[in-house]
This record gives C-alpha cells, structure tokens and sequence, in this order.
C-alpha cells in the first residue's frame, strides 16, 4: 500500500446515478493509504449511486480548484453522461492535466475526457459503450482494465475498480 498523507484527491460523481463500487473501492483504497478524499457533484448535497449508495456531496463542482488535489478522478454509472459535454467539468479536467495533477476516470466518464480534448493521441480505455466516442476524439484505444499513458488514468469499468483505484494511489506518488 502506498503512503497518500498529506494528499488530497477529488472525486467526481454524477448527481444520480453513480456507480456504486467506482467510487467506493477507490475511495476506500485512498483513504486507507492516508488521502484526504473530497467528493464533487453538480446541484446536489447527497448524490445517489445506480445500486442505492448515497455519498455526501462536500464541494459543487463549480467552486472546486484543480490546485488543491494531487489527483482528480471522475467516476462513472449512466449517470455520468451528465459531464460529457459540461464546460465547468471540462475545465476541471484540462486544468488539474496542465498543473500536472493525475486526471483518472472509469466505466463511461473516460468520455468526458475526451471531450474536453485531453485523451488525443492518449492510450486510454473506457466502458465498451464509450469506445467509439474515445476513438473520435483521438484516443487509441485499448480494451485494457486499466490504462495509463503519463497522467491520465482510465479504467474500463466497475470490475476493474479495485486495479484502478491502486493505479491512481500508485501514480500519485
């Protein structure tokens, strides 16, 4: 297990319908190596997953600042689609990336990446689902669990949880 002390990671989640273990495992791996988590959404106080996990919601994901966190992750569930085309989340994203953050994302958020332009000519993977769309925006797409190409990290979906929130504790060190 890696020492995360002293690190603070954002977690991003859809406002309904999250998936339940892409923020959980993760979550629980951040914090057991000492991070500081901190969950954003958009419009909410207490965001809900697809299988009835609730989150309090600590920050809007409009006042959030890269700056602070070591590493933004977005997590996925259907309900991530809400990020797709979201300029704050977007912003978010290409901010945290240009300050050299690690910039992670699993199951179908890996979209949101790349339509904020930051998985071109990227080796990434996502969701099957998303495949195509990650592919239009410049990806090269790999089908692995997890995929990282420098720092951006993306997981493939909720059984790769577990290797994806390890690959992102790994790369923050």
């Amino acid at each position: 297990m890696v020492d995360l002390k002293g690190k603070k990671i954002l977690m991003v989640v859809a406002p309904n319908n999250f998936r339940d273990e892409e923020l959980k495992e993760p979550q629980a791996i951040f914090s057991r190596s000492g991070a500081e988590v901190t969950i954003a959404s958009k419009g909410v106080k207490r965001a809900t997953g697809m299988f009835g996990a609730a989150v309090d919601v600590d920050i809007e994901l409009a006042e959030v600042s890269a700056d602070v966190y070591s590493a933004v992750v977005f997590v996925g569930g259907s309900g991530s689609d809400v990020y797709f085309s979201d300029p704050q989340a977007h912003a978010l994203a290409v901010n945290a990336f240009e300050a050299g953050k690690i910039v992670a994302a699993i199951c179908i958020a890996p979209s949101t990446l790349a339509n904020a332009g930051l998985l071109k000519g990227k080796k990434a993977t996502a969701f099957s689902s998303a495949k195509d769309n990650l592919v239009q925006k410049g990806a090269i797409f790999t089908g692995a669990a997890v995929e990282r190409d420098g720092k951006i990290i993306t997981g493939n979906g909720p059984d790769a949880a577990d290797a994806f929130g390890n690959a992102v504790a790994s790369a923050i060190v």
